[in-house]
């Protein structure tokens, strides 16, 4: 089973539909789980409640979205790999340094703390300022692989990077073979 977090880059959260729509059709089953952010809030993007009812639809589970029920995700509830799409600067940031505050970095860390695969879709409008170090920090982490990158607005908002969502599968099939899908930062 895979894990597929949501965090809350809002305006990026219909990509990551697609992408979890795709994943789901080609037959893989998926637990999904949300930041408590994006699963109580409201938005000119999503309503809450489209938002878990589409989820929902796409995987046929419950969505996970208290720390209490993520923490089993690690040994007692073993996923074959995490990924997190959308991953904010901030949940990047407490990833890399052990901050454990959320569903979704709960989840993280129970996954990781059994070298399991970690799949970051970032989308972050201080990439390439504040956390462009957890960038590196957990670029040589074992187990944790990024999404093709690029800035979406050079010049409106120099300092953000955002995956490319069209290759979070392949970033995914490269994972699962403990390969670094390249390159990592595109024009």
């Amino acid at each position: 089973m895979i894990g597929y977090a949501f965090c809350g880059s809002f305006c990026t959260l219909k990509n990551s539909l697609s992408v979890l729509e795709s994943l789901s059709r080609s037959g893989h089953e998926i637990l999904p789980i949300m930041s408590e952010m994006v699963y109580d809030t409201d938005t000119r993007f999503y309503s809450k409640e489209a938002l878990r009812s589409k989820v929902r639809e796409l995987t046929g589970r419950q969505i996970i979205h208290t720390i209490k029920d993520a923490e089993p995700l690690g040994p007692a509830t073993p996923l074959s790999a995490l990924i997190i799409a959308p991953c904010t600067g901030n949940t990047l940031a407490k990833l890399a340094g052990g901050i454990t505050d959320s569903a979704v970095t709960m989840a993280a860390k129970a996954h990781l703390r059994c070298d399991r695969p970690l799949l970051i879709a970032l989308a972050s409008n201080d990439a390439m300022s504040q956390n462009l170090g957890n960038i590196a920090r957990l670029l040589v982490r074992k187990s944790v692989y990024f999404v093709p990158m690029r800035q979406d607005d050079p010049s409106g908002k120099p300092h953000s990077l955002v995956a490319d969502f069209t290759r979070v599968e392949d970033a995914f099939e490269a994972m699962m073979r403990e390969k670094q899908i390249k390159p990592l930062f595109l024009e």
